[in-house]
């Protein structure tokens, strides 16, 4: 995407200093745009917050085609009658009458108010807030990821929009999904009003567009956007599953266009539709940018999908004539020339962690750090869950009963359970984990991706404690209950914290989100979890917080 097909910032300062919009109004609930005719339909939204700055950002929905003009301003109150910044933006079809403005020269830790008029119609007033500035006692991040629009409703985002006292939102990826009608995980779709537009898979910019406007009609996502600021990064299905640096899986090269076109279609559509501040216009597909909660945590938010992954490596392609070739998948994985980051955002994190003074340096990606090596029965699918956890249970109460067939399934050895997370990337995992404690760094990873919930330990291939990772479920994207329908998912989860080492936690059944809480002598995660998706109401369960401390040999998680 070419520069000028966005906003630069003096585009949008453009007109400081123009009259005060009429009127006043007070906070009112985002879900009020969908009303018949409203130009704002698409809601309103903050983002990339710093301490003197935050992007707000709009939709409008013309009559007709054409320029629009488009007034805002921002409030420290939610009548309006305090307003310290107000401006003046165009737009048109060609960012898809989407507004972003860079609001500078704002007080720090400050809550904020903000709004949009354009052809006499005042939009929803959103919600915002900057970052603190020196000492600081506490910062709270809610921590989201997978929303898949066909799989159910957006209960989690309306349970996190009713919290008042977190300093942003933070989304890991997959804000939408790419998929046709019909495609994964819609079989309620239909019943529930809840079918995907486009009816296709999305491909072009259009196609892209079209997703990311139905997605903001929703009420829940509306509500959320306007009660707090997001800091985003994308994960694949904003582009399409299982992306990297030169294709993605479901991506046919040719008969689907040319991979780098629909790549940058999903960028651009993505940035404009998203509260994102882009750090350099001309390569917009780099959204690496570092967010400083005053002298308490520092948070890094990296891309682990486009700019530098190589391809992932496919199970499929490691079995012969003799079976299963473990030790050329481990040789690999082993290869040092491997890249999730890719060399440029590696030293760039580096570069932000040398140079960081926080207590907390927080990771906010995409996919799981923490090592998941599973029996390679289970990975390959030949064999339950349960019918392994019987045979372990035999061989540890009856082992002279055990039959060779059972024997050589015991025998085989653990493996990645994932290749699309740094478990398939294992050189460049060690670079993170070696240059945090090289820096004497208190490291805390989030992620997200896999639609299920975890919390595990972070060691290097030595074994030397380095950090966490708190891992969130998902919006609505079904977990490890679709794909173990006859298991019992606590049984799954205890299972799994037993075969795997550094996992601590794990519920693989509940769609919810993370509350991250940061103080100087603690950072700790809260798992919050819906009953369901698949119905407006709903009851919440609470989920369990685990904790580390910072300090060399305390980096590791505790009961909360």
């Amino acid at each position: 995407m070419s520069s000028h097909n966005l906003f630069s910032r003096r585009d949008f300062m453009r007109g400081v200093g123009a009259g005060a919009l009429a009127g006043s109004a007070v906070v009112r609930s985002a879900s009020a745009l969908a009303a018949s005719g409203s130009l704002f339909m698409h809601g309103v939204a903050s983002g990339d917050p710093l301490s003197d700055r935050v992007i707000i950002w709009t939709r409008v929905t013309p009559p007709r085609p054409g320029t629009v003009a488009v007034l805002w301003e921002v409030a420290l109150d939610d009548r309006f009658t305090r307003v310290i910044r107000r401006g003046r933006a165009l737009t048109g079809a060609d960012i898809d009458y989407t507004v972003k403005a860079d609001v500078l020269g704002l007080p720090s830790s400050a809550r904020l108010y903000y709004r949009f008029r354009a052809d006499g119609q005042l939009s929803p007033a959103g919600r915002t807030r900057t970052l603190p500035a020196g000492a600081v006692d506490q910062v709270k991040l809610v921590v989201l990821s997978c929303a898949n629009y066909p799989a159910g409703y957006f209960n989690v985002y309306a349970e996190a929009a009713k919290l008042d006292d977190v300093h942003a939102a933070v989304h890991l990826g997959d804000y939408i999904y790419e998929y046709p009608r019909g495609g994964y995980a819609s079989g309620d779709a239909e019943a529930l009003g809840r079918e995907v537009d486009p009816a296709t898979e999305i491909l072009s910019l259009e196609d892209y567009r079209q997703r990311h406007a139905q997605y903001r009609t929703d009420a829940d996502l509306q509500a959320l956007h306007a009660a707090m600021p997001m800091i985003a990064v994308w994960d694949d299905h904003e582009i399409t599953n299982d992306a990297w640096r030169d294709g993605a899986e479901n991506h046919s090269e040719g008969v689907e266009g040319a991979f780098a076109d629909r790549r940058a279609a999903a960028v651009r559509a993505y940035h404009e539709w998203m509260p994102t501040r882009v750090p350099d216009p001309t390569q917009p597909e780099r959204i690496s940018r570092s967010f400083r909660f005053g002298n308490l945590l520092s948070l890094h938010m990296l891309d682990t999908r486009l700019i530098g992954r190589d391809q992932q490596l496919d199970y499929a392609n490691y079995f012969g004539a003799s079976g299963f070739d473990g030790a050329r998948l481990a040789a690999d994985l082993a290869d040092p020339n491997r890249q999730l980051l890719g060399a440029e955002q590696t030293d760039w994190l580096g570069l932000q962690l040398a140079r960081s003074d926080t207590t907390w340096d927080v990771l906010g990606q995409q996919v799981l750090m923490g090592r998941m090596d599973i029996p390679a029965p289970l990975v390959l699918g030949q064999i339950s869950f349960s019918a392994y956890s019987a045979l372990v249970v035999k061989a540890q109460t009856a082992p002279a009963t055990l039959t060779a067939q059972e024997q050589a399934v015991l025998a085989q050895p653990a493996i990645p359970y994932n290749l699309d997370a740094w478990d398939g990337y294992a050189v460049a995992r060690e670079t993170v984990l070696g240059t945090a404690r090289a820096l004497d760094r208190n490291l805390v990873v989030l992620a997200g991706d896999t639609h299920n919930a975890w919390a595990s330990d972070l060691a290097d291939h030595a074994g030397r404690q380095v950090g966490v990772e708190f891992a969130t479920s998902s919006v609505t994207s079904p977990g490890f209950e679709e794909y173990f329908p006859l298991e019992n998912p606590l049984a799954v989860a205890a299972g799994l914290t037993q075969i795997i080492g550094p996992l601590q936690y794990a519920d693989t059944s509940h769609r919810g989100f993370m509350i991250v809480t940061a103080t100087p002598d603690a950072c700790r995660a809260e798992w919050r979890y819906v009953s369901t998706v698949k119905q407006r109401s709903y009851t919440l369960i609470q989920g369990p917080v685990l904790r580390t401390l910072p300090g060399a040999g305390q980096r590791r998680l505790l009961p909360g």
